[in-house]
């Protein structure tokens, strides 16, 4: 009986070992790629769409002078530079910009509190967003192993004494922010398109 049951045993682990080049071989199961872009973008047109409305809060008379905010990221590109777009070192480009921006975005949350300026709250929902569509790029830079660039805290501008220099201060930012946003959009699109199916 016991030989009997021994031959079932060898039997059984003959045929499970016979099988293993069929599960070796399988190919891995391929994550929708074109889905974590999709993802992306809409994250950022609505980032857009929030950026947007603030500002028209902030609508004034006067043209609002770019010059209290050094250290914030260069927005000069240009749509025909979508075309030479590289995956891995935009996403690392667009992730330490973002970087960027979240800090200064938590430095004007902090001195619109110290004012109790009346856009906290869709400010704050702005750095809400920001984080989200953060964690998005971390993952989706995980996937294709794009490299961090090392992030030196920005340096910021001296907190404003009046509540017209923080208005001022909101207005640029979030300009800024939607020349990024309106960029990374079409950048989000355009790595879509080169990622094969």
């Amino acid at each position: 009986m016991k030989l009997l049951v021994d031959s079932s045993s060898s039997l059984l682990l003959s045929l499970l070992l016979a099988q293993l080049p069929l599960f070796t071989s399988a190919k891995p199961l391929r994550y929708p790629v074109h889905n974590d872009f999709d993802k992306l973008t809409n994250q950022t047109k609505h980032l857009l769409k929030l950026t947007q409305d603030l500002l028209k809060e902030h609508s004034l008379d006067t043209e609002i002078e770019n010059h209290r905010f050094k250290s914030l990221p260069s927005m000069g590109n240009r749509a025909t530079d979508l075309s030479s777009l590289e995956l891995k070192p935009t996403l690392s480009q667009l992730h330490a910009d973002l970087r960027s921006f979240e800090h200064h975005f938590d430095w004007l949350h902090r001195i619109s509190q110290k004012h109790k300026h009346s856009s906290i709250p869709k400010l704050m929902e702005i750095i809400h967003q920001i984080k989200i569509l953060m964690n998005s790029l971390q993952r989706q830079m995980g996937r294709v192993e794009a490299h961090r660039h090392p992030f030196p805290n920005p340096s910021m501008p001296p907190h404003p004494a009046f509540h017209w220099e923080v208005a001022q201060s909101s207005i640029e930012l979030l300009q800024q922010f939607r020349l990024f946003c309106d960029w990374a959009t079409r950048a989000f699109l355009t790595l879509k398109s080169k990622v094969p199916a």
